[in-house]
């Protein structure tokens, strides 16, 4: 199992789905994916892109102005 961390900060959408999509496409079933992001809309369009694509949403961490997305990688990757 093996961690990765994308920058998607300062990137509005659809950039930050579609650097998590890409990301997401080199990792294997149970990897962890951290999404460090700003754009507000992510808290929505980044878990309704998991469940489409069976993965899990692990943690939703929101620091000031930052948000960071745990991503558990699913079987469908």
């Amino acid at each position: 199992m093996s961690q990765t961390e994308i920058d998607a900060r300062r990137l509005l959408c659809p950039l930050p789905v579609i650097r998590t999509q890409d990301a997401a496409a080199g990792l294997h079933a149970g990897d962890i994916l951290q999404v460090r992001c700003t754009d507000p809309g992510v808290l929505h369009d980044i878990p309704a892109w998991c469940r489409v694509h069976g993965h899990e949403v692990s943690l939703i961490d929101r620091r000031e102005e930052e948000i960071i997305i745990t991503i558990r990688i699913g079987e469908s990757a």
